[in-house]
């Protein structure tokens, strides 16, 4: 978890340049009408916000937003993102979230491919104390693309993959990436989820699902 800390906090000035990319600008769009679609009219709990870049989008349409991340660096960024008044910024770590306002939606984007297999009910379970019965949860994140994505370094006994990464200052860090399938997602909330949806495109995918009421959720959440 330091490794990657450390890593999102010397990419922050550089990290919006991987939206820049022109082959991903169709599905970027199709996101960005999901997102708002989404969360319109909803108090939004953001998970591992980062540098804002959807957070000023939920700016424009959500009642209310919380954002949080562990990065002091990117929050700094993300408070001088368009509607950023509007937002309540939070230093947090996501496997253990302080007590916030119950939100009725939440948005996680590009955080689920960061989580080690092992710690993934963990923090959906955590996940899912923080918001309110009934609560729309959307996650959002890459697919693999075959000659655009970095290519895998080494995966673990536990099956995380690894990419090897390089910063404009020339250092190169090994950051944990998965790209987990359509079953892994459903399977990691049946316990919680209702009326889940998933929608691939070609190079982000899209998790949606309902909170089950707490009285009806299974084992682990």
């Amino acid at each position: 978890m330091n490794q990657l800390v450390d890593y999102y906090a010397k990419r922050a000035p550089e990290y919006d340049r991987i939206y820049e990319k022109p082959e991903r600008q169709g599905d970027l769009g199709r996101l960005r009408e999901t997102v708002r679609e989404t969360f319109r009219g909803r108090d939004v709990l953001e998970i591992a916000c980062g540098t804002g870049y959807w957070t000023q989008d939920l700016a424009d349409v959500a009642k209310s937003i919380t954002a949080v991340d562990i990065n002091k660096s990117v929050l700094e960024i993300a408070r001088r993102r368009r509607g950023a008044e509007r937002v309540r910024f939070e230093i947090a770590d996501v496997y253990a979230l302080p007590v916030l306002p119950r939100s009725s939606a939440c948005l996680c984007g590009f955080w689920w491919s960061h989580m080690p297999k092992g710690r993934i009910e963990q923090f959906l379970a955590g996940l899912h104390k923080a918001l309110k019965p009934g609560a729309t949860v959307m996650f959002m994140d890459n697919c693999y693309v075959e000659g655009n994505s970095t290519p895998f370094s080494r995966k673990d006994a536990e099956g995380n993959t690894y990419q090897t990464r390089t910063l404009e200052d020339g250092s190169t860090h090994e950051v944990l990436k998965n790209f987990p399938t359509e079953e892994e997602l459903r399977r990691a909330a049946a316990g919680a989820a209702e009326s889940a949806n998933f929608r691939a495109l070609t190079y982000y995918w899209i998790f949606t699902y309902r909170l089950k009421a707490a009285g009806r959720r299974g084992r682990g959440t």
